[in-house]
């Protein structure tokens, strides 16, 4: 039976990691690059801005698909001609998941700040499809209260009683997070009786923008903080769908730099299967994702500037945001490592692996033992243990380990009498 080697676990050689070199060769730098240049390529050309992007169309068509199959799951039964409705599918969920909180221009909310259908899902921050808008929906729906973020300021109404199904705390905290997703289904895409596009829901964490009530940029022939700005490039339709949208290139990008890292290791330098898993583990594969998506967002940031024409409103309808979020997490990621702060976290949970490996591993032999052998042999070793307890003399000693070997099977490692096979110096004990 084999055991656990700990030192193994244990020895800080195989969990330090090499700092400071990347192990990218030439070809690595290039193909990251050539990566991201395709990328940028699709993003230019057929990303572009949510007024003349040629995927947008697609991604749409996906959202309404995935509204409908929802809608159904809900209960939705649209009438005869119109099973492809997706403002009848709206409608059933805006039915469905009713809000307190759905206020839509400023007579709603009594004038107290400047609010239209365009931009009503932005400034309601329970209307965010993140943790934010869950926390929001949750206190509007217990509180009847509708929260707003508007010009760096958060503003709250009282709005109608609005009592939450349950019978408890507990039933009224899930039917709450059950009505605010259903209730940001049917928002996604767009409303049912808005005309073409209709206003989606935002970017996840895109409303935070309203917090940037300052700058003077140049929209037209106006100038604008950056909230203001903000807000109008939603109003342009740059949503939810248009956030998926962005994330084709930037999805694109990663997953071609895997692949041919992954390619190159298994068939170039030969590696076993399991290190040929693309992870952030890969020195040099943290670097390709950041050469291949700085190059993507390079790309990006010169075709905006171009086309924007100094109007900040059109730079930021070509700017891919998901891309620049991508792009600060994996610098931020590996200056984390390069500088050590969540390397001691790391080394336990390669510890951590490399003990759970050892025990796959040990369980994994275990298996291949003759369990029912293992058994019985114990069984008859314990009973010559018990035996040996109570042994008052050599003789009682000799009788029971001569039994012991004949109910093992064993033949014993002597011949003849024992005291005399000890005495005679040429004698040698077989084990067998």
């Amino acid at each position: 039976m084999s055991r656990i080697d700990i030192s193994t676990i244990r020895s800080d050689k195989n969990l330090e990691p090499v700092l400071y070199n990347d192990k990218c060769d030439k070809y690595d730098y290039l193909t990251a690059a050539g990566c991201g240049a395709l990328a940028g390529m699709i993003d230019i050309f057929l990303v572009g801005a949510p007024v003349d992007s040629r995927l947008q169309g697609w991604t749409d068509a996906q959202v309404d698909k995935t509204v409908m199959a929802f809608a159904k799951t809900c209960g939705w039964c649209p009438k005869a001609g119109k099973e492809n409705s997706i403002a009848s599918a709206i409608g059933f969920l805006e039915r469905k998941f009713p809000v307190n909180y759905d206020q839509r221009h400023t007579g709603d909310v009594g004038g107290l700040f400047h609010m239209s259908s365009k931009n009503h899902h932005m400034k309601s921050l329970a209307h965010s499809p993140d943790i934010i808008g869950l926390f929001f929906s949750i206190l509007n729906q217990f509180t009847s209260t509708s929260s707003f973020l508007t010009d760096g300021q958060l503003i709250t109404i009282q709005t109608e009683n609005f009592e939450l199904q349950g019978h408890n705390f507990v039933s009224k905290l899930f039917c709450g997070i059950a009505n605010w997703f259903g209730h940001i289904m049917s928002d996604v895409a767009g409303s049912s009786g808005a005309a073409g596009r209709g206003s989606g829901v935002v970017i996840p964490f895109y409303e935070l923008f309203q917090l940037c009530d300052f700058g003077s940029f140049q929209a037209g022939k106006e100038r604008n903080t950056l909230a203001t700005v903000a807000t109008k490039v939603f109003q342009e339709g740059y949503d939810a769908r248009f956030g998926l949208t962005m994330a084709i290139p930037v999805v694109l990008c990663d997953l071609s730099i895997k692949l041919i890292w992954a390619v190159k290791h298994r068939f170039y330098h030969r590696k076993p299967l399991k290190e040929c898993i693309p992870t952030k583990q890969h020195d040099d594969l943290r670097i390709m994702l950041i050469i291949g998506d700085g190059t993507l967002c390079l790309m990006d940031g010169a075709d905006a500037a171009i086309r924007s024409g100094g109007n900040w409103i059109n730079f930021f309808l070509r700017l891919n945001l998901i891309a620049w979020y991508r792009l600060v997490l994996l610098v931020l990621r590996e200056v984390c490592i390069r500088l050590e702060i969540s390397f001691p976290l790391q080394k336990q949970l390669n510890a951590y692996v490399r003990i759970n490996e050892a025990l796959t591993l040990y369980l994994l032999q275990l298996e291949q033992i003759d369990m029912e052998r293992f058994r019985k042999e114990t069984e008859q070793y314990s009973k010559m243990l018990a035996l040996m307890e109570n042994i008052n003399s050599e003789e009682e000693l000799n009788v029971i380990l001569k039994k012991g070997y004949q109910a093992l099977g064993f033949q014993p490692p002597y011949t003849g009498d024992f005291d005399n096979f000890m005495n005679d110096n040429s004698s040698v004990l077989e084990f067998k």
